[in-house]
């Protein structure tokens, strides 16, 4: 769901920049406060994790494909401002690393997938937890429920933001991105729902630990990126077949090269080699980089 470069013009621009920093703001200020803090490596592992598994692509049918979001597997692992914050990071990399979105619409695409995914889809998560019946099931339902919701809502506000703009009219190209995120959402929330298990097995309902380990996502990260990530689906994701579909799509220059574009490795010639190496650079990247950001918000303030 990454917009490409000048897909979006005018006055969207900025907006959605504006809107994104002020959000991204008050996110950062809710992560310093929040009590419950991830620890740095394992905000880093999450953030890595997002990272690689956004690269695998897998078919939907009718020609398009999906990926992971992650906006409410980030804020499950790591509590809703953090989630936000990895999002943001991991998307803001992806552009300026690997030409995967563009950075005029950089605000658009942290608003999407980082502001609505992990954040009201992380609020959502932990509004379903407290009305759902007590069991054993309820958490998995509030993950896959909100997992689902997070890509639909995601996928209106780009509708919304490519009408404002003039790209299709709504009533055109909101039914057509429903329509194709619907299924792709239902692969989010069963990836979701994978992950969170593989994870968090132990943890209590809608809490996040501080003490919880950094190894299995970052483990799981670098086997999707290096090893699996040559095998994802080649078919346009949902954006793209939409824009595609109604012949908008249209390729634009990148504002500067990058030796990674479309996670390959410039001079590498066998593309699986190179599509592993550029996951495993971006994963190494992402978690330098989150690393880097989680120590002065997981700081503990004093009393």
């Amino acid at each position: 769901m990454h917009i490409p470069q000048n897909l979006l013009d005018g006055s969207i621009c900025p907006m959605t920049a504006v809107v994104s920093g002020l959000c991204l703001a008050g996110a950062a200020l809710a992560a310093y406060r929040s009590v419950e803090k991830p620890r740095p490596l394992r905000f880093a592992a999450v953030s890595a994790f997002i990272f690689a598994a956004q690269m695998m692509n897998f078919p939907i049918g009718g020609g398009a494909s999906g990926h992971l979001l992650g906006g409410v597997l980030a804020s499950a692992l790591l509590g809703v401002p953090f989630g936000v914050l990895a999002l943001a990071l991991v998307v803001a990399l992806q552009a300026l690393a690997f030409a995967d979105g563009g950075l005029t619409v950089l605000g658009a695409n942290v608003l999407n997938m980082a502001v609505l995914g992990a954040g009201l889809g992380g609020l959502l998560r932990l509004g379903l937890l407290k009305k759902l019946p007590a069991g054993g099931a309820r958490v998995w339902i509030a993950a896959g429920l909100a997992s689902w919701a997070a890509v639909m809502l995601a996928a209106l506000a780009c509708a919304v933001e490519l009408a404002l703009t003039g790209v299709l009219p709504l009533e055109q190209v909101a039914p057509a991105m429903l329509g194709v995120h619907a299924l792709i959402g239902v692969g989010e929330a069963l990836v979701t729902c994978a992950a969170l298990a593989l994870f968090e097995r132990s943890a209590p309902v809608g809490a996040v630990s501080a003490s919880r380990g950094f190894a299995a996502p970052a483990l799981a990260a670098l086997l999707i990126a290096l090893c699996l990530s040559p095998f994802a689906s080649p078919l346009p994701d949902g954006l793209e077949a939409v824009m595609a579909h109604y012949q908008v799509l249209h390729e634009a220059a990148p504002l500067f090269v990058t030796p990674l574009a479309d996670y390959q490795v410039a001079g590498v010639a066998f593309e699986a080699l190179s599509t592993g190496l550029a996951g495993l650079i971006g994963v190494v990247l992402t978690f330098l980089a989150a690393g880097m950001l989680a120590l002065p918000l997981t700081r503990v303030r004093a009393a």
